[in-house]
């Protein structure tokens, strides 16, 4: 498990490396590929956004329900406050992380 965050997470940022720096054009003109990976990146940037939402929301929900129903067990109660917490962190991570692209991505043009 511990291997597939430190990949996720690498790849994660190689995207947004990628993102910001293609955004750059060193000649005249744009060239197809960067103009085509360039407009790949914002449709994935979108999706994510839109999936990101609800993914909290069901994630938020299964920390509420577990620690509502955990009746008196402390462990369920801990690990209800952890889903909580940790689906609101991600997601306020997300939603900065695109707020910061933004803010760049206005500056460049």
């Amino acid at each position: 498990m511990l291997k597939f965050k430190k990949i996720f997470f690498l790849l994660f940022i190689f995207i947004i490396f990628i993102f910001i720096f293609s955004n750059f054009s060193f000649a005249a003109s744009e060239p197809k590929l960067i103009s085509k990976i360039n407009s790949a990146f914002e449709q994935i940037e979108k999706w994510l956004l839109k999936l990101a939402t609800p993914a909290a929301a069901v994630a938020v929900g299964t920390g509420v329900f577990m620690k509502k129903f955990s009746f008196g067990d402390e462990d369920r109660i801990r690990t209800g406050k952890k889903i909580i917490k940790g689906s609101l962190f991600s997601y306020g991570f997300i939603l900065a992380i695109d707020l910061i692209l933004s803010t760049i991505k206005s500056l460049i043009n």
